[in-house]
């Protein structure tokens, strides 16, 4: 017997289609406060990551699920699924490259929740390894040089997303291992200039300007101070990202 397809993501050719279809299964209170509350982002800003292939939208509806998870269905009527590249960099002495913040367009300086390595989203048909290097490059800058070592298998992780508020999402985080060469201040903390997101300059008539991250903060941890997290999206990031 042959097993399911799995389902297809949702396809959105604009902004008021993504918002219709979001409109009719969000709670509206929810979708007030992208953008608003901070620390979130606006619904261009998931558009424009649906547009590049850095999410997709899932509808449970669309998914033949055992009973077990019918009722999670029922709670989650769509999912925003990410996949993220979590970059674990070392530095001489072994000690972990952590972001502790970002400073977002909006002038919000977003707490990361707990430390986290770098991370980004993948885009379509990216290695882990090749996502791992272009977010070197965005995130800690273009004169940086980091040795790729190898990663690990993917694991999934499901919560709700802290960017997009009542929007359920599903992670799987790539680990990928890495050492410095060059470039970084290997003590202390520091901050850096983020090169890759253009989103900012995206205009749409009557919709909320999308949110960027514009600095991120690091500092080096070592293993016996127990605070590493792993990441959750770019963005989470997706993140969270991940951004």
């Amino acid at each position: 017997m042959r097993p399911p397809s799995p389902p297809r993501p949702l396809a959105f050719p604009t902004l008021d289609s993504l918002a219709a279809f979001l409109g009719s299964r969000l709670p509206a209170s929810a979708l007030a406060s992208w953008g608003t509350a901070p620390g979130t982002k606006t619904l261009l800003n998931l558009f424009l990551e649906l547009s590049q292939g850095e999410c997709v939208l899932i509808s449970a509806a669309a998914a033949a699920a055992p009973p077990s998870q019918q009722q999670q269905q029922q709670q989650h009527p769509v999912v925003r699924a990410v996949h993220v590249a979590s970059v674990r960099i070392r530095n001489g002495r072994g000690a972990l490259l952590m972001e502790t913040g970002q400073l977002l367009s909006d002038g919000t300086l977003r707490s990361r929740g707990g430390l986290r390595p770098l991370s980004e989203k993948m885009r379509p048909g990216e290695t882990p390894e090749a996502a791992a290097v272009r977010a070197v490059r965005e995130e800690l800058g273009e004169r940086v040089r980091v040795r790729i070592l190898g990663g690990e298998e993917a694991r999934v992780e499901e919560r709700d997303s802290a960017s997009y508020p009542g929007l359920h999402a599903r992670y799987v985080l790539h680990a990928v291992d890495a050492e410095v060469v060059e470039g970084v201040p290997e003590d202390g903390e520091f901050d850096t200039e983020e090169g890759g997101e253009h989103e900012d300059e995206v205009v749409v008539d009557g919709a909320a300007a999308a949110i960027t991250v514009k600095r991120h903060y690091w500092k080096w941890v070592d293993d016996n101070d127990n605070d590493e997290e792993d990441v959750a999206g770019a963005e989470e990031g997706a993140r969270q990202s991940a951004h």
